[in-house]
């Protein structure tokens, strides 16, 4: 039984602090009266790999429907965990009803190679009816919602900012963080030392780290790296009221998400952030190629907008390479956009734009720039 609002959701004799209130978003539960709904589950996802041109379809909806859809974290999921996520998080004090019924039965009953394939989880693909490539398909995050109070960090394999460092001797490490509602707000909690009391918290900003289309070729890219296509982009600013802009490869443009995310910093340096299931609310738009060329200009990869700023990336596995594309990009923006001279906008970059690193985690690296809109609210446009 899914526990109620407000209880507490761990075990009896758990010394781990009661979870904020949040109710626990089991499969097909709480859903919005009349909402186009997409589960989690073994017919719904793929594991460890992307969606590729010869896939078909779970959902088909037109430009500019929007569509709830469970996502579910592969931490508690793998291997190195149990591949058994019920005993997984019970060894945290959580309680059975709190485990989500659609990571169980991926861990029981979906398909993954833990040799050849990557770890994440992703729902899809969906086509959107009327996307051609050269269009852009646009993502519009309307809504994330947490769908437990817990998460996990976790470092392993040898990998993250510090390879041969850290973790100790090869181990895996998995960090697990109840979420907790300190003055007013939800934020995840971690002690200080093991088994201390959880004093160290940090706010939380939901995300999706792998938004994408399905790539013009009929092999399922590893879930990992990220591409022109998106796919494990792990752009933090991908929060509620974003929108992601993605060139369309495939007809029908098969997009995809997954790999949800509580919190981030970016580099992601350990290897993950605070791993956690969410719900997402989204509306998927198709940008025709000649709007999108006017809005701008050719569009070689995933392409942020946020109230703020509009981002353009740049992926590569040789990080200083990611930092020259996406400077490129930004340059190549502006000049559609705004119709700026190259020599100046590359003085503008340096002079008013942050080159944030994504991650270098995921073997190709990726770096976003953070270009101001109001820098240009007296350059005109017409483009919006």
């Amino acid at each position: 039984m899914t526990p109620a609002p407000g209880s507490n959701v761990f075990g009896r004799g758990s010394d781990v602090p009661a979870f904020a209130d949040l109710p626990i978003l089991q499969p097909g539960e709480r859903v919005p009266d009349g909402a186009t709904y997409l589960p989690a589950g073994p017919g719904t996802i793929l594991w460890g790999r992307l969606p590729c041109a010869t896939d078909a379809p779970v959902l088909t909806i037109r430009s500019g429907d929007s569509v709830v859809i469970d996502t579910v974290s592969h931490e508690g999921l793998l291997p190195d965990q149990g591949q058994d996520p019920a005993a997984f998080f019970a060894g945290h004090g959580v309680a059975e009803g709190a485990v989500l019924r659609d990571a169980i039965a991926i861990a029981a009953e979906s398909p993954r190679d833990p040799a050849a394939d990557g770890p994440h989880v992703v729902t899809g693909p969906i086509r959107v009816e009327g996307a051609r490539p050269g269009d852009l398909l646009r993502i519009t995050v309307l809504r994330l919602e947490p769908r437990v109070p817990y998460g996990v960090i976790s470092n392993r394999h040898g990998r993250g900012a510090l390879p041969g460092e850290l973790p100790r001797a090869g181990a895996t490490v998995s960090v697990f963080a109840p979420v907790e509602r300190r003055d007013g707000r939800l934020v995840g909690a971690l002690p200080r030392v093991e088994g201390g009391p959880r004093d160290v918290t940090f706010p939380l900003a939901p995300f999706l780290g792998t938004m994408g289309v399905a790539p013009a070729t009929g092999e399922r890219p590893h879930s990992v790296p990220p591409g022109d296509y998106g796919g494990n982009i792990d752009i933090k600013l991908l929060v509620e009221g974003t929108q992601l802009h993605l060139p369309v490869q495939v007809d029908g443009a098969l997009a995809y998400v997954g790999d949800p995310h509580f919190a981030q910093g970016d580099g992601e340096v350990a290897l993950t952030a605070l791993e956690a299931s969410l719900r997402a609310t989204l509306r998927f738009d198709v940008v025709p190629r000649a709007d999108a060329l006017a809005a701008f200009g050719e569009v070689a990869g995933p392409l942020v907008r946020t109230p703020e700023y509009l981002v353009p990336t740049g992926l590569d596995a040789d990080l200083g390479e990611a930092m020259r594309k996406a400077v490129r990009a930004a340059i190549a923006l502006i000049q559609a956009r705004w119709g700026m001279d190259e020599h100046l906008a590359y003085a503008y970059l340096s002079a008013a734009t942050d080159f944030d690193i994504s991650q270098v985690v995921d073997l190709v690296s990726g770096v976003h720039a953070r270009i101001r809109l109001s820098d240009f609210e007296e350059a005109p446009d017409g483009r919006d």
